[in-house]
């Protein structure tokens, strides 16, 4: 087997990388570059980057949904669902495909965040009222200013659990809402940008419940899941669909007084403590609002390209444009996160991109999406009419991926570039930004 392995040069913690990537690579329903206004040679100079970040050996399975003009233009799985570990790769190793579910980590949170606006155009709840008025026990130490809007926004004061966050925790939701109801704030509600890595998700989720009276699992599957003909896209997974299930591997780099240290401060856990979570099946059981939608990157990609048209897909009126506009509205200027401890833009759910480069990619400044545990990303981007959905299995937060995702931004950004703003689509293509240049 090592002879068949690509040399990797200062890397570490990497997985089994045949030399022959064809032969685990998935094409679908793609349709011709041109349908969406590409060539052939943009389309596969995008796939070539893809390739590349995956001979880093940082990622058992890299799956891409790419949407332009409302067209799938690339539609691909490469590597291996089970079986390819630091280890080394397994004699059951099972070869991914395009429908294979993929944990979305904390893209779960545009998914969440898009329920409750639909809560919100329904007149069911107001964005602006206290958490309190609908979780009556959330006001205690300090909470009861707190708003739905401050925890869209990661502005609720809450960003992280004042004790261990442990497997067990994850896996209990009313233990850790008795948790967050107890709380104290570490800042006012409204006063810090600080990105709340679980807790906003859990109250958030049972705002959902309680105003609905419905499990949020059943709410999401009647107004997303099913109407859109979604095979999975929800939070946990069905038993039925766990042999097909992508395993995530912690890979990279892991310096215990980097990495481990910043991830603690984030999630109140360390790498592989998520990346063991959910591959655990207690984890495809419960419910996670703000981490556990397992789902496919087409699936994935569906959902983006709905709200870059306004909400709708193929006839069906899943949102309304003004919900959608409403929630891609910038809630501040680029700030440092106090979190994250980099500046980050953010919309009312969404994370948004940023000029001159942003989290998905240079000139990203009208996108709007949403990053999952450092290596996955799904965005729409209005102003080259993109949808993308990037999942990757390989958990690493230093390593030589970095490089090459980057490029691999780089070149989606680069080779799907700008339509004219008379084309885009008119929820996003009709006025100039204030800071736009004369």
């Amino acid at each position: 087997m090592t002879s068949d392995v690509n040399v990797k040069i200062f890397s570490s913690n990497t997985c089994y990388v045949p030399k022959d990537l064809s032969a685990i690579t998935d094409i679908q329903h793609e349709v011709s570059a041109e349908a969406g206004g590409m060539t052939v040679k943009q389309v596969e100079t995008i796939w070539r980057s893809v390739e590349d970040l995956y001979k880093t050996g940082n990622s058992p399975l890299i799956s891409l949904c790419l949407r332009r003009q409302g067209q799938i233009i690339l539609n691909r799985s490469l590597g291996y669902a089970q079986g390819n570990t630091l280890d080394g790769l397994s004699n059951n190793a099972q070869i991914a495909n395009v429908d294979t579910p993929v944990c979305l980590f904390s893209a779960s949170k545009m998914i969440t965040a898009m329920l409750i606006h639909l809560l919100d155009e329904s007149g069911e709840i107001n964005l602006l009222d206290p958490v309190s008025h609908y979780i009556p026990e959330y006001s205690q130490n300090g909470k009861h200013r707190a708003t739905i809007f401050h925890l869209l926004s990661h502005r609720g004061g809450i960003p992280r659990v004042e004790t261990e966050v442990t497997p067990d925790l994850l896996f209990d939701k009313e233990k850790i809402l008795q948790e967050l109801y107890a709380s104290k704030p570490l800042a006012p509600a409204g006063n810090q940008l600080a990105y709340h890595a679980v807790t906003a998700g859990y109250i958030l989720g049972e705002i959902i419940e309680r105003v609905t009276g419905q499990d949020i699992r059943q709410f999401l599957h009647e107004k997303i899941e099913k109407p859109m003909g979604m095979q999975y896209f929800n939070y946990g997974l069905k038993p039925e669909f766990r042999h097909l299930v992508s395993q995530n591997v912690s890979t990279g780099l892991h310096p215990t007084l980097g990495t481990d240290l910043y991830l603690n401060r984030v999630l109140g856990g360390g790498l592989q403590m998520a990346v063991d979570v959910t591959n655990d099946h207690r984890f495809m059981d419960t419910v996670c609002p703000a981490g556990n939608i397992y789902t496919s990157a087409e699936q994935a990609n569906r959902f983006f390209e709905m709200l870059l048209n306004g909400g709708n897909y193929q006839g069906q009126q899943i949102l309304s444009p003004q919900t959608v506009f409403r929630a891609t509205l910038p809630t501040s200027k680029t700030t440092i996160d106090h979190s994250l401890l980099v500046p980050m833009r953010y919309a009312l759910g969404p994370m948004l991109g940023s000029n001159p480069v942003g989290i998905f990619g240079p000139m990203t400044g009208q996108a709007f999406g949403h990053l999952g545990f450092s290596n996955v990303l799904c965005w729409a981007d209005p102003e080259r009419d993109i949808s993308v959905s990037f999942l990757t299995t390989g958990k690493s937060v230093v390593g030589t991926h970095l490089a090459a995702t980057a490029k691999v931004l780089y070149r989606i950004a680069r080779e799907c570039p700008k339509i004219e703003k008379d084309q885009r689509r008119s929820l996003f293509g009709t006025h100039h930004l204030e800071t736009d240049p004369v």
